[in-house]
């Protein structure tokens, strides 16, 4: 078996065979052959013209004679033929002495692959890679071949326990080396995917269509019709043979979401019959929320498409100012929000919650809980509104639950869905699909969890229900609120004291909001402890302004030749406030005033004013308590007199993007002498220069720089900054409203 190289500009393979060269068939050899992945890219197809295109447009290097010819050490052989023929071609490969080349497929149904291998091929089955691309065109045929059509689209990996991990490996990284982004799903999960959200629809557009076709007033129905019967029959005019084939192929996973699908239909027909208007405003109402859910993610991937395609990306462009001033009120503390949520959903009654924060992070939280059934009115202008289930009300929710890129999300829900009773399936955007599973994965295992990440570690997460946890005590290696919150909320349903023992403060938002619903938990010096058998009683929430968001304008007012700027009614719990603390210490003038507790929860109004800072060794005790401000703090050690270091924050590399080294090389394009460690960073204060830097696709990364911009000498292009919605929708606004020279370019 080939090993895979990662030698710049080497080829990764020898030979690489495309067999059924189409769009996909044709796509794919044509991005090998156009990245040099190879250095031949065989082709096979029995269509003449077919073969006349493929050369004509330099998609392969040459067209093979035979399936011999083709195979012949080949490395990687990939199949792209219909479903119903690839019975014939593996028996036809299982002839042939392949010796160690790896085969994958195009397909979307997989089960009938697996068991055709499993039954006439056995031999095939340790390097065969089953594989199924999402991405497709308007157009068809190898002339249409288009070696950019993977970029950002899903590709879907469902090894078997026989499939070569080396294999699996392989086909990965080519598929990562075309641009898509590679999940890992067993093969049953993924035919039930595919037979919900794709080849059901394509059923009932060709039965609609049909049935209407056969009606004597068809005429006239066609001519009336609307746009939404025609973007709903629209898939009705793909192609008859195709979808023969997969409808068969797929049988059993088909049958099954159609005979619920028609179970709902008739429940419709009965609240229509009945007059039932309360049950069809129930149904649609989830729809249309649910919908617009769906179209966040479509919004996500298509713009994830269109810069991969255009580079037209949303760019801030920021320019030199001197004076910040006046009064602020940044978005509700993401933190909260998140758990406001999650404990409203899980108390009894009827839970009001103000400032809850709009940003998308939050917002997957909340969607999440409406996929299980919870009843959530909002938000509107921060005010939601939460119907209680109970600790046992959830229910199984029908599709994956999809989170977008909070990490907080997948985190928290992995604690408190290991002890449900049903499966359920937690995934994110491409962002969040890197980011490390195992911290919550581990330790909720060690207490009977049934759950399994992807490659690496890393999402998606499968869980399993109906399994009894057992309550532990466990020492976290590193210091993690959201670990220890996952802990806490698994805790609620174990049997026996959970206990968690954390190395260093962390934010402690999760254990107030317990006692403010009414949990008790008992928390002794760094150890806290929880037990099951009590239940959480609704309550009101007013969220404070969140202090991740102050940090911007604390820093920028510090910065900024003149400023006197007030950020009001900001959340100060002391595990938060380590942005304030090192700020000090490096000679900021800020003051706290109205200091009060509101829910739980102190706040004040935070003032500051211009100061000169100067560079300091950051202490390690603080770094976890300001663990999401150091993107920002980079910049104001950039502007401070002598060094500053950090040490201790080898979390910061795996966070939304590597933070240490995202800065890092920002603030050296800017002119900073900014060098990475390990765990940290050392940056010499000196003068901001001017330049492009790009956020990869990090809000606070982006907002730090547009921070930056105030002591640059000239204009700073901040590229990449679609996520700074995630957590601050409206930074740009209120960063022009208190002086910031920035503006938006799409």
């Amino acid at each position: 078996m080939a090993k895979v190289t990662t030698e710049l500009g080497a080829p990764k393979l020898n030979k690489v065979t495309v067999i059924g060269l189409g769009l996909i068939g044709g796509s794919f050899a044509k991005a090998v052959k156009d990245l040099k992945l190879s250095k031949q890219v065989i082709g096979l197809d029995n269509n003449p013209t077919t073969q006349k295109i493929a050369i004509q447009n330099q998609v392969v290097d040459s067209i093979a004679e035979n399936l011999y010819d083709a195979c012949f050490e080949a490395d990687l052989v990939l199949l792209a033929i219909p479903i119903l023929a690839i019975e014939k071609l593996l028996l036809s490969l299982s002839s042939l002495n392949l010796k160690n080349t790896v085969l994958t497929d195009v397909g979307s149904v997989k089960g009938n692959i697996v068991n055709i291998l499993t039954a006439l091929t056995p031999q095939l089955l340790p390097n065969f890679v089953p594989g199924h691309p999402i991405a497709g065109s308007e157009r068809s045929g190898v002339e249409a071949a288009d070696s950019q059509l993977f970029i950002n689209h899903k590709v879907i990996l469902t090894p078997t326990q026989e499939t070569n991990k080396q294999a699996v490996q392989l086909v990965h990284l080519i598929w990562q080396d075309l641009g898509a982004n590679v999940e890992l799903m067993s093969v049953k999960h993924h035919d039930e995917i595919l037979a919900a959200t794709s080849h059901l629809p394509h059923l009932l557009a060709f039965g609609l269509v049909d049935c209407l076709a056969k009606n004597n007033d068809n005429l006239d129905i066609f001519r009336y019709a609307a746009g939404g019967f025609r973007d709903f029959t629209r898939i009705a005019g793909s192609d008859p043979t195709m979808w023969h084939d997969i409808f068969l192929a797929n049988k059993n996973a088909v049958l099954a979401v159609l005979d619920s699908y028609m179970e709902e239909l008739q429940q419709l027909r009965m609240a229509i019959l009945e007059d039932n208007g309360s049950q069809l405003l129930d149904v649609f109402t989830r729809a249309k929320s649910a919908r617009g859910h769906f179209n966040k993610i479509l919004e996500s991937r298509a713009n994830m498409t269109h810069k991969a395609n255009s580079v037209k990306d949303l760019t801030f462009i920021a320019k030199p100012t001197n004076k910040l001033s006046g009064r602020l009120q940044v978005p509700g503390d993401k933190s909260i929000s998140h758990r406001s949520i999650i404990f409203g959903s899980l108390a009894e009654g009827t839970s009001t919650i103000e400032g809850f924060l709009e940003g998308e992070d939050a917002l997957a939280t909340l969607e999440a809980f409406k996929d299980m059934g919870v009843s959530i009115e909002g938000p509107k202008n921060g005010r939601v509104v939460i119907q209680g289930v109970g600790l046992h009300g959830l229910k199984a929710p029908t599709k994956t639950i999809y989170l977008g890129n909070s990490g907080t999300s997948m985190r928290l829900l992995a604690g408190l869905l290991s002890a449900q009773s049903f499966n359920s399936t937690l995934a994110g955007d491409h962002s969040l699909s890197k980011r490390p599973m195992n911290r919550v994965a581990k330790p909720l295992r060690e207490m009977g969890a049934k759950i399994e990440t992807g490659a690496e570690g890393k999402p998606p997460l499968t869980i399993e229900g109906n399994h009894s946890l057992k309550g532990m005590h466990y020492d976290m290696p590193m210091a993690s609120a959201q670990v220890k919150s996952c802990m806490l909320l698994a805790g609620m349903y174990a049997e026996g004291k959970t206990s968690v023992t954390e190395p260093a403060p962390t934010r402690d938002h999760t254990e107030r909001m317990l006692k403010g619903f009414g949990y008790p938990l008992d928390i002794n010096g760094s150890t806290v402890t929880i037990k099951p058998n009590h239940k959480l009683t609704a309550t009101s929430i007013h969220v404070p302004a969140d202090i991740s968001s102050a940090a911007f304008f604390l820093v920028a007012a510090t910065i900024a030749e003149d400023a006197d700027l007030t950020l009001a009614h900001v959340g100060i719990n002391p595990t938060r406030t380590g942005i304030i603390d090192i700020l000090k210490l490096m000679g900021a003038n800020i003051t706290l005033e109205n200091q009060k507790e509101v829910g739980g929860e102190p706040v004040a109004d935070i003032r500051v004013k211009s100061a000169k800072l100067k560079g300091i060794a950051i202490p390690e005790e603080l770094v976890p308590l300001a663990i999401d401000e150091f993107p920002v703090l980079f910049i104001a050690a950039s502007c401070a007199e002598g060094t500053t270091t950090l040490t201790g924050a080898a979390e910061l590399r795996v966070k939304e993007s590597d933070r240490i080294q995202v800065m890092a090389d920002g603030l050296k394009t800017l002119g900073i002498q900014a060098e990475p460690t390990p765990d940290g960073i050392v940056i010499k204060g000196g003068h901001l220069g001017s330049g492009e830097v790009w956020s990869h696709a990090d809000h606070r990364i982006a907002m730090s720089f547009v921070v930056a911009s105030i002591r640059a000498q000239g204009e700073i292009r901040i590229r990449d900054c679609d996520n700074v919605a995630t957590s601050f929708p409206n930074f740009i606004q209120l960063a022009q409203q208190c002086g910031i020279n920035v503006v938006e370019l799409k």
